[in-house]
C-alpha cells in the first residue's frame, strides 16, 4: 500500500474543510438516505446504513438529522428522491478519479462534474475506465500518539479481529478489511479500547500516479471543485504526491 498515507492526508485535509464549509451534514444525510432506501431503515439489519449512521455520529451529526434522513427514505416523511451515480475519468497527469454523487437531477450533476474535469486539465471518461484500478475495502486508522500498542501487538490484534492487512506509518496504524468484515473488525477493536481517526468502507487504489508540484496543485484544484459540489459524496483518486508539497499547497 505504498503511497496510501499520502492519499489519506489529502482526505483528512478535505474532511476538515468540509466541516468548515458546513456541507458535511447534508452529504452525510444523503448517504444515510440512500443506505436506508436500498436496505431498509433498521441499522441492526442493514450494515450499509449502520456504517452511514456511525460515520454521521463520528462527525457529531445530530440524531434528529439522522432520524429525518431515515424516515424520508422509508416514506415516513416526504422528501426529494435521490439517485446514486458514479463518474470516472482522469485528472491532470493521468491520475485516476472516481466521483460518487447523490442527486435529484442527473443532467445538472453530470454537466457540473464534466465542467470540473475540463476546467482542471482532466477529462471525464466512460464507466469502467478507471474503476478496475480500485478495490472496495474497509479502512480504519488508529493514531499512534493516542494508543500505546507497538506495531507487532497492533498487527496481532487486528488480524485476530478479522482484519485483512495493516500498514504502519510514523504516526498511524492503517488497517484494511474486507467490506463485509468492516463492522465486526471495528466493533472488536473498539471493545479492546482502540479509537479511530478514520473509519470507513472506501475505494483503495491498487497503484498510484506521481505528479510534480505543478501537477499536484492542478489535481488539488480539481478535487476542491468536485467536493464543493453539493451533489458529490466522495472523490477517490490515485494521486501520489510528496508530503512536503502537500503541506506547502495546503
Amino acid at each position: 500500500m505504498a503511497g496510501h498515507s499520502k492519499w489519506s492526508n489529502i482526505k483528512h485535509r478535505k474532511g476538515a474543510q468540509d466541516k468548515k464549509r458546513g456541507k458535511l451534514f447534508m452529504k452525510l444525510a444523503r448517504e444515510i438516505y440512500m443506505a436506508a432506501k436500498e436496505g431498509g431503515g433498521d441499522p441492526d439489519t442493514n450494515p450499509n446504513l449502520r456504517q452511514a449512521v456511525d460515520k454521521a455520529r463520528s462527525n457529531n451529526m445530530p440524531n434528529d438529522n439522522v432520524d429525518r434522513a431515515i424516515k424520508k427514505a422509508t416514506g415516513d416523511l416526504e422528501g426529494v428522491n435521490y439517485e446514486e451515480f458514479t463518474y470516472e475519468g482522469y485528472g491532470p497527469g493521468g491520475v485516476a478519479v472516481m466521483v460518487t454523487v447523490l442527486t435529484d437531477n442527473k443532467n445538472r450533476t453530470a454537466a457540473d462534474v464534466r465542467h470540473a474535469f475540463n476546467k482542471n486539465d482532466g477529462n471525464l471518461g466512460e464507466n469502467g475506465c478507471v474503476s478496475f484500478m480500485f478495490n472496495r475495502r474497509g479502512f480504519l486508522v488508529i493514531d499512534r500518539s493516542t494508543n500505546e500498542a507497538d506495531e507487532e501487538e497492533m498487527l496481532l490484534e487486528a488480524i485476530e479481529a478479522g482484519a485483512e492487512d495493516m500498514e504502519t506509518t510514523d504516526s498511524h496504524f492503517e488497517i484494511y478489511t474486507e467490506p463485509e468484515a468492516f463492522s465486526e473488525v471495528k466493533q472488536t477493536l473498539e471493545q479492546d479500547g482502540y479509537t479511530f481517526s478514520t473509519s470507513e468502507v472506501t475505494m483503495i487504489p491498487e497503484t498510484y500516479t506521481p505528479l510534480d508540484e505543478k501537477g499536484v496543485e492542478k489535481m488539488l484544484k480539481l478535487i476542491d471543485m468536485l467536493e464543493d459540489n453539493d451533489d458529490v459524496s466522495e472523490v477517490y483518486h490515485n494521486l501520489d504526491a510528496d508530503e512536503e508539497v502537500l503541506e506547502k499547497l495546503s
